[in-house]
């Protein structure tokens, strides 16, 4: 009985923690779990941190175009959005886009693990929740733009990500550039910045326009509108 006891305590510790540590994420350099396991399995890890504020402005509009466009409106969880995507799995069958938010995947990345799994969608949703309520919008971006894996080899944030694909840092990437970049998301094992190929530049060209067509977003940025 102890035995099942003190299991349900240490379970109970393992759930509250991501609760517990978030609020202390508004400074420092976080990892996600992904890049923890490189570095204990001994596969590259190439992340160099830039602050949000030296990024190209085009890659958080960019990003916020292809991953989550109502980022500045909604409170860690796009209801709409994920509304939309159960009502296509219906219709279709099958689920054909994702519903996660950007602050779902950086809920994920950094205190779930990878892969789609029912529990750990269950435990990502509060989650989600309590990190907008206890960090700015803008840090949420900065962490998300620091922890996305952005190249096929190791390369983790814009800094790495623009250095692969490009060969310059990500405070240098153009309109196309950074819609490359975000285009590549989230697989870019597969779908290559660097080299992208017709349905990769396609989908670039749609990120720009919405990017472009967005009106200045302050929610990510405290100093300046883009």
């Amino acid at each position: 009985m102890r035995i099942v006891r003190n299991l349900l305590l240490i379970a109970l510790a393992l759930l509250l923690l991501p609760y517990l540590v978030a609020p202390f994420y508004r400074a420092g350099h976080p990892v996600s779990t992904l890049m923890a396991w490189r570095y204990l399995t001994g596969a590259p890890v190439l992340r160099q941190w830039v602050d949000i504020g030296a990024v190209s402005p085009y890659l958080p509009r960019s990003v916020v175009a292809a991953e989550d466009a109502n980022f500045c409106r909604h409170h860690g969880i796009d209801f709409g959005a994920l509304r939309e995507v159960i009502d296509d799995a219906e219709e279709e069958g099958e689920v054909t886009r994702g519903g996660s938010t950007i602050t779902q995947q950086v809920a994920k990345n950094l205190f779930l693990w990878q892969g789609r799994s029912v529990v750990r969608k269950a435990l990502e949703f509060p989650l989600a929740l309590w990190i907008d309520l206890v960090l700015p919008k803008h840090r949420i971006l900065e962490i998300y733009l620091n922890i996305a894996e952005l190249g096929p080899s190791g390369q983790f944030g814009a800094q790495a990500g623009a250095t692969y694909a490009f060969g310059h840092p990500a405070s240098s990437l153009s309109p196309r550039e950074a819609a490359l970049l975000a285009a590549s998301l989230p697989n870019p094992v597969k779908r290559s910045a660097r080299n992208p190929g017709p349905g990769m530049r396609r989908l670039a060209g749609i990120y720009m326009a919405r990017a472009q067509a967005q009106s200045p977003q302050r929610c990510w940025s405290e100093n300046r509108a883009f």
